[in-house]
C-alpha cells in the first residue's frame, strides 16, 4: 500500500493519498488546502484516484474538495451525518477562512461498516464520532493502518469543544473502537505524525 501524507492548508492538516502499487488505484483522504500539491503528489505517484474520502467535515479537511474532484473525476465521499458541513460555510466552519462555496454536496454516504474499495485495497468505515457527529476513521483491512481524521493523535485526542462534539462520545470512538484494533496497527492521524495504537493505550494521557 502507497500512503503520502501531504501537509496542507493554514491549520496543518495531514492529507493522505492512499495508494495500490498493483492497480495504481488511489483515494485522497482529508483534502483540506493545497490542491495544486496535491494534485502535483497524484500525478507523481501515477495513480488513478477513484475516491476522495473526507473523515469529517471541517473546513481544514475539505477546503480542496472541489479542486480535487473536478480534476480527477472521482467520487466524494462523507458520513451523512457530516454531509451538510461540506455545502453550509457555517456549519463546517469554511467562512472563517474566507470560504463561501467549501465544498459540492457528496457523491457517497458512508455509513458504519462500508467499504471503500481502492483498486486491491478495502477501507473499511468505523463511524468514531466525538469531534463531530459524522467523524470516521478508514481501516485499511490487512494493511495494518488506520486514518483516524481528527479522533486520535499520538498522545493526544480530538477536541469536542466544537457544535456536534461529544466528549463522552469521543473517548468512546477511541477506548470501543480504535482500541479494539491490534497494537501495531499505524494510525495516520488528521494532524501531527503517526503513531501506533499500541503506544497510545501505554502512553497517551487522555485515555492511558
Amino acid at each position: 500500500m502507497i500512503v503520502k501524507k501531504l501537509v496542507v492548508g493554514p491549520l496543518q492538516t495531514n492529507c493522505y493519498i492512499v495508494g495500490c502499487e498493483e492497480t495504481k488505484k488511489g483515494a485522497v483522504v482529508d483534502p483540506g488546502g493545497s490542491h495544486s500539491v496535491i494534485l502535483d503528489e497524484v500525478e507523481r505517484l501515477g495513480l488513478d484516484i477513484v475516491a476522495v474520502i473526507d473523515t469529517h467535515g471541517h473546513v481544514d479537511h475539505m477546503v480542496a474538495n472541489r479542486q480535487v474532484i473536478e480534476a480527477t473525476g472521482a467520487p466524494l465521499m462523507i458520513h451523512p451525518l457530516d454531509a451538510p458541513m461540506l455545502t453550509s460555510p457555517m456549519k463546517g466552519f469554511a467562512f472563517l477562512l474566507g470560504h463561501m462555496k467549501p465544498s459540492p454536496p457528496p457523491d457517497r454516504l458512508l455509513e458504519d461498516g462500508d467499504e471503500v474499495q481502492v483498486g486491491q485495497i478495502k477501507l473499511k468505515v468505523l463511524h468514531t464520532p466525538g469531534h463531530s457527529p459524522g467523524s470516521v476513521s478508514l481501516l485499511a483491512e490487512g494493511e495494518g493502518a488506520v486514518f483516524s481524521g481528527d479522533v486520535l493523535f499520538r498522545m493526544s485526542i480530538g477536541r469536542s469543544d466544537l457544535p456536534g462534539g461529544n466528549f463522552g462520545t469521543l473517548m468512546q470512538s477511541i477506548k470501543e473502537i480504535l482500541f479494539a484494533l491490534p497494537d501495531d496497527t499505524i494510525v495516520y492521524s488528521g494532524h501531527g505524525p503517526e503513531t501506533t495504537i499500541g503506544f497510545e493505550k501505554q502512553s497517551n494521557p487522555w485515555v492511558s
